[in-house]
This record gives C-alpha cells, sequence and structure tokens, in this order.
C-alpha cells in the first residue's frame, strides 16, 4: 500500500496492477484486506486492530460512536479522522463484595460477603454509563446490601436468607441493566456475627434444643403414663385378666431365679384351676 503521490514503475518484466482505493472513508475494506495487511508497508498508512475472541470491539470515529465490531482484524487508513476501537471482554465473569459491615434493624451490626456473577451483554453501555463497569456493579450490589438487610431483623435475616438473597438479586438484577449486564447469580457466601452475638446465638440454641428434648421426654412419659393408666382400668374390671397377668409376673420371676409357691391348703392345681 502506497500512499498518494505519482509512483513509476518498469514495464515488461512482471505484470503490475495499481489499484486506487478511496481513502475518505476511515476503515480500510478490500476483499483482499487480510493479505494486504501481511505486507511490511501496510503500517506506514493503516492501522491494524484485532477483536479476539469473546471479546467486542466499540468503534469511536472522531469520539462518536459507530458500530460495535465482532471478533476479527480491521485496518483503519490513517491521517484520516480518529479511529478508536475499545475492547469489551464479553464472558461470564464474577465480583467479590466482600467484608461488608451492615447493621441491622435491631442494631447488631453483621460482616456479610457476597458474590457476584455477571456478563455484559451491551458493549456500548458498558463502557459509556460508566468508566469501569466491574466498580460501578460493586458500588451498586454494596447499597443493595445495606438496604435489604438493613430492614431486618437479625433472625429474621438469620432464618430466611434464601428470600434475602432472591431480594438482593432482583435489586441488583434491574440495576445492572443499565449498566449494560446481565445478572448470572447474587449469592451470600458468609455472615459473621460479632464474637459475644455468635456466643450469646449458641447458648440460645443450646437452650432451645434443651427445651425441645425436655418437651420430647415429658410427652413419651405423659404417653407410658396413660397406657399403664389404661391397663390397670382394663384389670380392675376383668379379674381372670389380672390372673393371668399375675402367672406372666410369676413365670418371669422363675426364669431369672429360683421361685418357691407356697399353695396353702389346696393344691396349686386348683388355684390354676381357679384362675382358668
Amino acid at each position: 500500500i502506497l500512499p498518494s503521490g505519482l509512483y513509476a514503475y518498469w514495464t515488461g518484466m512482471k505484470d503490475v496492477r495499481v489499484e486506487v482505493v478511496d481513502a475518505r472513508n476511515v476503515r480500510f475494506e478490500h476483499t483482499e484486506r487480510k493479505v494486504i495487511s501481511k505486507s511490511p508497508f501496510t503500517q506506514r498508512v493503516l492501522d491494524l486492530v484485532t477483536v479476539e475472541r469473546d471479546r467486542a470491539g466499540v468503534m469511536f470515529i472522531d469520539g462518536r460512536y459507530v458500530e460495535t465490531l465482532t471478533p476479527g482484524q480491521y485496518a483503519f487508513w490513517k491521517g484520516q479522522s480518529e479511529a478508536k476501537v475499545v475492547e469489551v471482554d464479553l464472558r461470564e465473569t464474577m465480583v467479590d463484595v466482600g467484608g461488608q459491615e451492615i447493621m441491622t434493624s435491631d442494631k447488631v451490626t453483621l460482616r456479610l460477603n457476597a458474590v457476584v456473577t455477571f456478563k455484559i451483554v451491551d458493549a456500548l453501555k458498558a463502557i459509556s454509563q460508566t468508566d469501569d463497569v466491574r466498580q460501578a456493579l460493586y458500588r451498586e450490589t454494596q447499597l443493595v446490601l445495606r438496604g435489604v438487610v438493613g430492614t431486618r431483623e437479625l433472625d429474621a435475616f438469620l432464618t430466611d436468607k434464601d428470600s434475602v438473597s432472591k431480594e438482593i438479586e432482583e435489586t441488583v438484577r434491574r440495576r445492572a441493566s443499565e449498566l449494560g449486564l446481565q445478572i448470572a447469580s447474587v449469592g451470600i457466601r458468609d455472615v459473621i456475627l460479632p464474637g459475644e452475638m455468635k456466643d450469646l446465638m449458641n447458648k440460645v440454641t443450646e437452650a432451645r434444643k434443651a427445651a425441645e428434648a425436655n418437651l420430647i421426654s415429658r410427652r413419651e412419659e405423659t404417653a407410658a403414663i396413660r397406657s399403664q393408666v389404661n391397663t390397670a382400668k382394663l384389670l380392675a374390671d376383668n379379674p381372670v385378666l389380672m390372673r393371668l397377668r399375675e402367672l406372666e409376673v410369676l413365670e418371669k420371676i422363675a426364669v431369672n431365679g429360683k421361685l418357691n409357691i407356697v399353695t396353702g391348703d389346696k393344691g396349686l392345681a386348683d388355684r390354676v384351676l381357679n384362675l382358668l
């Protein structure tokens, strides 16, 4: 590629073909652009820009947005209008929002660590709304965490973290769309309580479990007593059943040790017949 000017070529030695290209259009487009770009003289007249895979190139001419370029190589004429291509990564990535100290509505200070997974879906918005989209998302997530967690009491937050995470994700998603972002997930990774509060919570949990164990024990005792009362009523109303029960007790005693039975004047057979 040669800049504008007058040039002379020897004839008869090689077949030379000269093609004149309009350079008023800042972007150089040609069917043989890839071959032309490899010429050692190309860098004198052209700026080469490569948009890598999984990225988008936002092109500006003299500070004005023109188009968003897909992955590939592009060439721009030097000395014309100022061409600038801002490369934007479109891959999914994460922002770690860590060490956030937030006070709940009942004046308990928590330290939260959250993770936001996102990707850029509108490259122009991502670079025009803010100079650092990751930092902007970090700040937005901070504000949402404080707004959602700060309106809840500690117990309500700890017992229903799933709904809190869902509310945080929905709010962050709405704000992120204004930055050209798509939120894949927002999750609370860690909840760190102050040392004294952690000890207190452990004591409360221990007391609650002890109370539950006592309640279960009392229920079992009540059921056993009720069963004994019903059995006693049944035996009192049925003398024959009562005597059979006595024989069962005697049988158990005889199995475990020596048993002497004093029958009195009548024999054992008569007493057994009376029981039957």
